[in-house]
């Protein structure tokens, strides 16, 4: 049950073909306090209120939409899918300076701190992993268990970024990219191992609440958060929640896209990382939610089933 005074309303209303791809609980948080108040965070809350909560954060240029496949295959779990600040049918940002892994983290923070009065696992994708773990970092007790997906926690030594991240700083030349063109948004389906995966429909819901140059602040600057040099703003916090990650005693999981040409050979870094995580490889590319929904799912309900096991083994101790 959500305690009294959770300032939550109604999600906005979908068009018809989108609503029928997204045939779950929605509901809208406001934000009541800190830099962010007054913003809104839509997400998908699907599952019984008291049952084991699973917290799934996109990246970019992602939303909620990107879990439904995973949600459906998690009947008798409550699934918690935030858009970000920027992304979906959350509010916007102003400015690309204001995503920050702090504003973002921080968001995450008071969703799940008003929404879910227990303990939680937390899913994360793209850059849904690092912030996954700054909200893991925040609450620390809560966390149940971590399953991470195509993502980049392990900052390496001399981070450069990718072609994609350095082309997102060119001045001028980027923005009419980013914001003018709807970029990367129109090529989702490029990074895919399946291209077939991200086509018609589903491709259209991915570039729907993004359909408006002046909401794609969000894409950019997501982009240029990832750090191109030792000095850049997001090294510090990631340093620290690779440092949270790495001590993290629970039950942890890696649900691998071997195909991603972003992200695949990451793999081998969080392996070595997370050396007592399950680890489970597929053929999927970057979005694998879209490709492999099931190994998400059945990462989850390992991952559960092991906290469970260790929370039991500890009472009886």
């Amino acid at each position: 049950m959500l305690r009294e005074g959770v300032p939550i309303r109604p999600a906005p209303p979908l068009p018809r073909w989108l609503a029928d791809m997204l045939p779950f609980e929605r509901c809208t948080f406001e934000l009541t306090e800190g830099p962010l108040a007054g913003r809104s965070m839509h997400l998908i809350d699907e599952g019984p209120k008291d049952a084991p909560a699973v917290v799934m954060v996109h990246g970019n240029p992602a939303w909620s939409f990107l879990w439904r496949k995973v949600v459906a295959e998690l009947p008798g779990f409550r699934c918690i899918a935030p858009d970000l600040l920027g992304f979906g049918l959350s509010s916007r940002l102003r400015s690309a300076v204001d995503h920050t892994i702090g504003n973002h983290a921080s968001t995450l923070v008071a969703l799940v701190e008003a929404l879910v009065p227990g303990p939680f696992i937390v899913v994360g994708q793209d850059w849904g992993g690092p912030l996954a773990v700054q909200l893991c970092r925040a609450l620390p007790d809560r966390v149940a268990g971590v399953v991470l997906a195509n993502t980049s926690v392990f900052v390496p030594e001399r981070p450069r970024g990718t072609t994609f991240h350095a082309f997102s700083r060119l001045p001028v030349v980027s923005d009419f990219v980013f914001r003018g063109l709807g970029f990367p948004q129109n090529i989702l389906w490029s990074v895919q191992g399946n291209r077939r995966s991200i086509r018609g429909r589903v491709a259209k819901a991915y570039k729907w609440p993004l359909r408006r140059p002046s909401a794609r602040v969000g894409p950019l600057a997501l982009a240029r958060m990832v750090p191109d040099g030792a000095e850049h703003p997001s090294v510090g916090p990631l340093r620290e929640g690779a440092e949270w990650m790495s001590s993290f005693e629970g039950p942890t999981a890696l649900v691998w896209g071997a195909r991603d040409p972003i992200l695949g050979r990451a793999l081998r870094r969080h392996e070595r990382e997370l050396p007592r995580a399950e680890v489970t490889v597929t053929d999927a590319g970057h979005f694998l939610q879209e490709e492999v929904p099931g190994a998400i799912a059945a990462a989850i309900k390992s991952t559960h089933a092991r906290a469970r096991s260790g929370a039991d083994v500890e009472a009886r101790g």
